[in-house]
């Protein structure tokens, strides 16, 4: 048995641009792993795992940055830190951060504090940098190289504060040596060396999930067909978790009159939905509602103009040719319901059963609004719907005076009522803010008027969230715990193969009107890297199947230069060995095709 005496070694690398990988998101820090002297192999997919903030400017607009050359330091303490240089978008010479580089420490390469830029020396460009511990000197030893290739140190005494960089000294040349390794189309950054149990945990974090063996019992006893249908099999993840699974077991050998030993075998059962389930259906969301089933979404087929319903007595059924569809709110010229039906969604609130949307006049500006569903009404029939209502603050104003508002949640935790929306000012000029989540308290018995000043959530400052001309924090849903509330959102170009999900957490009893005390994952959480052959995955919601799996339903599209319409795809959410969900695990991931088949022996007795 291997010890932590034993080395484990992390590649710190960026990447270069090709085809689909865009330099929004090759300039990013990415991470590759090995032991045993093997090969590096990527992590996360080969997708960056941490990414530069963008800088906000004085006219609220969002300025894209990059990072370029990173370096992986260990501290004295056991913990470590990261240093590279800032860029804006393209890659190019970003003046704002002329003479500085980022700081960024971690407990465990698993999450990230960001301390900003630190600066060594004004009014020259860093070309080249590396960060190491001095233990000499008791601090952190910065070496670079400037513009005009003269090199210089400075010293860092404490990495939680930048104001303890020391002036920049002039130094002798030298030369950085970068690792050579196989990996393509990387930059690479310097080789750090780890004990096995931190590589591991590191490891197994950002390793993409993958089931790696299939448990059955090795023997059984049963007296019936029954008894062997109800044995499941174990799937067994990469990380150490697991899932249960229904088998498919050959019993046709089998006389269950004649007690005996037999050898059976069966087939894993995954539940599978191949994409498109449904074509040109965007922001999907299912409810399990009176032992039926409804599927609400935005109908790209009809130019996003009305809110068609289905209803069915499976999952399977809202799919399946001949599905019952209904409209329940279409155009009406009189209350200037016009264009964009946007983002429809189901939600009790108070014991009611409402839904929020989006929805624009004659003038293009989609706003929040909700309606509800009559005492005693049908879903499917549009009379049994109240008038909708437009979203109000509680001084009586609407939501937004200008800009749009969209893609409306809500979600219950510890008593508090909250509403989660996409807000976006000056779209389609240079004043264009991106769009951004924030979140208000609501009294449940009254949720179309704030209770609470809206409070700024998140904005699109990573490279994969303002990336292909497309500034979005958009489509919000939330995923509320034992012990934590998720809000999932969507990122980057919404009709395009960039669109990724990412993830806002918070432990519950937080007060959810505290934006710092949200954690915003520096990496999407669902992406075309990760989502098996859908594109573009993004503006997702939850909702739980006959076998109380927890599914992740979302809309993506099928290629990158020929995408087609945007259509809705599913598949199960898993939980990894920490309990936390994982939103990515794709169906060859699920349950690997080579572990399938079991087999178990079974002894009949009457």
């Amino acid at each position: 048995m291997q010890s932590d005496i034993l080395q484990s070694k992390i590649l710190i690398y960026t990447r270069q641009p090709y085809l689909d990988y865009t330099t929004s998101l090759s300039n990013s820090i990415h991470f590759a792993y090995c032991e045993d002297n093997g090969g590096f192999k990527p992590l996360n997919g080969n997708y960056g795992i941490l990414f530069a903030d963008a800088d906000i400017n004085e006219k609220n607009v969002i300025q894209e940055k990059g990072l370029i050359n990173p370096c992986l330091f260990a501290t004295p303490d056991g913990t470590f830190g990261i240093t590279a240089i800032r860029v804006a978008s393209e890659g190019r010479e970003d003046a704002e951060s002329k003479g500085q580089i980022l700081l960024w420490t971690s407990k465990d390469l698993i999450s990230f504090q960001c301390h900003g830029l630190i600066t060594l020396k004004e009014k020259i460009f860093v070309r080249e940098q590396q960060c190491r511990y001095n233990h000499v000197k008791e601090a952190y030893e910065i070496r670079w190289r400037g513009e005009d290739g003269t090199c210089y140190r400075n010293y860092l005494t404490n990495l939680s504060d930048t104001s303890s960089i020391s002036a920049a000294a002039l130094t002798e040349p030298f030369v950085i040596e970068y690792p050579k390794t196989s990996l393509e189309r990387i930059i690479p950054g310097n080789v750090l060396e780890v004990e096995l149990s931190v590589g591991r945990a590191f490891y197994n974090r950002w390793e993409l999930l993958h089931n790696v063996e299939m448990k059955v019992p090795e023997r059984v006893l049963v007296s019936s067909k029954e008894q062997l249908e109800s044995i499941t099999a174990t799937a067994v993840y990469s990380d150490g978790s697991a899932a249960e699974k229904k088998v498919n077991w050959n019993c046709g050998t089998v006389d269950f009159s004649v007690p005996g030993t037999y050898c059976v075998s069966g087939e894993v059962v995954q539940e599978t939905y191949p994409f498109p389930i449904a074509s040109g259906y965007a922001d999907p969301v299912i409810l399990n509602w009176n032992e039926k089933y409804y599927y609400l979404a935005t109908n790209d087929n009809r130019d996003d103009i009305g809110m068609f319903v289905r209803e069915g007595n499976s999952i399977a059924e809202l799919f399946a040719p001949g599905f019952t569809e209904a409209v329940i709110l279409d155009v009406d010229e009189e209350k200037d319901f016009i264009q964009t039906f946007w983002a429809p969604e189901f939600h009790l609130i108070g014991g009611e059963l409402y839904i929020l949307f989006a929805v624009g006049g004659k003038v293009w500006a989609p706003q929040c609004h909700m309606m509800k569903l009559k005492k005693g009404g049908n879903i499917m029939r549009r009379e049994d719907w109240e008038e909708p209502i437009r979203v109000r603050r509680g001084d009586g104003s609407f939501l937004a005076e200008d800009g749009i508002t969209l893609d409306m949640t809500y979600f219950k935790a510890d008593g508090v009522s909250c509403l989660v929306w996409s807000y976006r000012h000056g779209i389609g000029t240079p004043l264009d803010t991106g769009s951004m989540l924030y979140i208000a308290v609501v009294d449940e018995k009254n949720p179309s008027v704030l209770i609470s000043e809206p409070v700024l959530l998140t904005r699109p400052l990573y490279g994969w969230e303002n990336i292909q001309g497309t500034i979005n924090n958009e489509g919000p849903y939330s995923l509320v715990t034992e012990d934590t509330v998720y809000i999932t959102y969507s990122a980057g170009s919404a009709s395009r193969y960039t669109y990724a999900l990412g993830l806002l957490s918070i432990p519950r009893g937080s007060n959810y009107l505290d934006a710092g005390a949200w954690l915003k994952a520096t990496t999407p959480v669902l992406s075309y890297y990760t989502a098996g052959g859908v594109y573009g995955p993004g503006h997702n919601s939850f909702y739980k199947n006959a076998n109380s799996n927890l599914m992740i339903l979302y809309h993506g599209v099928s290629g990158v230069d020929n995408p087609g319409p945007r259509s809705t795809a599913m598949h199960r959410v898993h939980w990894n060995k920490s309990g936390i969900p994982v939103f990515n695990l794709s169906e060859e991931r699920d349950v690997a095709p080579g572990l399938k088949r079991v087999e178990t022996e079974i002894i009949v007795s009457l």
